[in-house]
């Protein structure tokens, strides 16, 4: 059964494309009319065939100048006139009403929809981010400096327009819809950020994702810690809220000023080209069943592996050099980009 809120974007949706296009609506309608009327003409009141009739109402309102099928009566004649008056009336209105939009932008937008929604359907893997605040804008930020594919959903008008100066796919609308997720192409994205001001929205576009798309992760902003539980209940698999976050940074720049620089350096980037990194093992690759010695990350590709998250989710600190590649393990590695992008050929 439609969600009635669902219900009433979609009838929302449809009345605004109605009340943009209505201009061209009635104009297509009059022309219609006109063809018909002159139809009309010269099959009923001249007693020609169909084809000849629509042929004469071609010419005549073509104003191509050809001469009439057959010899017109004096009421065909009267009759072709007001045809040609009405025919450039409703020329006219057309004119009229696509330079109109053309200049308010109507169609541009109408077809840069269509465009970004094309743009979007081509996507896999991507992640959908649900509000471009202060947070989502951070998110997306980062994300796309990882080169990563992002769709990003808010219904401020302001907002819109800076996303569009910015060239971003986006959805217009509100991110707790299930039809606003489904159009961002949730059952192909990889993963879900709610970054919404509100605890509520954000539980609620928690619950919306895992009931269409169970297997999509899903982080979520709490905005008070007490939310936290009730996030991870509604099925968020990491929930984070940014005041906390930046106390304890801030309080860890104080007490660990060194580590906190050097993680810094490592996630970031930094002069020396140094990153941290999670290199993901497949099945295929030459490094599966290959203790750390045997594989020689270390000499070949001048990496330090500083933690191996094995596949049932075991965090194995500091590997020996006998510790066991497996299929599916995760590599926490530091090293240059360079040589990470090398490395991550055989993996």
């Amino acid at each position: 059964m439609l969600n009635p809120k669902r219900a009433k974007e979609k009838d929302d949706d449809a009345y605004k494309n109605i009340i943009d296009f209505l201009p061209f609506y009635i104009g297509f309608s009059m022309l219609i009319l006109v063809i018909s009327y002159g139809i009309y003409i010269y099959s009923y009141i001249e007693g020609w065939s169909l084809l000849d009739s629509f042929y004469q109402v071609v010419i005549t309102l073509s104003t191509v100048g050809f001469k009439e099928v057959y010899p017109l009566s004096e009421k065909g004649r009267f009759h072709t006139s007001l045809l040609i008056i009405f025919g450039v009336g409703t020329y006219a209105y057309l004119l009229g009403s696509f330079t109109e939009a053309f200049i308010e932008g109507r169609i541009q937008m109408f077809w840069g929809k269509k465009k970004m929604e094309k743009k979007i359907a081509r996507l896999k893997d991507h992640y959908i981010i649900c509000g471009y605040g202060r947070i989502g804008s951070i998110v997306a930020r980062e994300l796309l400096r990882e080169n990563c594919e992002i769709v990003i959903i808010d219904k401020n008008p302001d907002v819109i327009n800076k996303l569009k100066e910015k060239r971003y796919l986006y959805v217009e609308g509100d991110a707790t819809s299930d039809e606003i997720l489904l159009q961002a192409g949730l059952k192909r994205a990889k993963a879900v950020i709610t970054t919404l001001t509100s605890d509520a929205q954000n539980i609620y576009v928690t619950l919306s994702v895992k009931q269409l798309s169970p297997n999509t992760e899903v982080i979520a902003r709490a905005e008070d810690e007490s939310s936290i539980p009730k996030l991870k209940y509604a099925g968020a698999d990491k929930v984070l809220t940014p005041y906390l976050i930046g106390g304890l940074r801030m309080a860890q720049l104080v007490l660990r000023p060194t580590v906190i620089n050097f993680l810094e350096m490592a996630i970031h980037g930094n002069d020396m080209g140094l990153q941290m990194e999670e290199l993901k093992v497949s099945p295929n690759s030459e490094l599966v069943d290959k203790d750390l010695i045997e594989s020689q990350i270390r000499p070949k590709y001048n990496i330090i592996i500083i933690a191996m998250k094995k596949k049932d989710g075991r965090i194995v600190y500091n590997p020996t050099p006998k510790e066991k590649i497996c299929a599916e393990d995760t590599l926490i590695v530091v090293g240059r980009k360079s040589d990470l992008e090398r490395i991550r050929k055989i993996l």
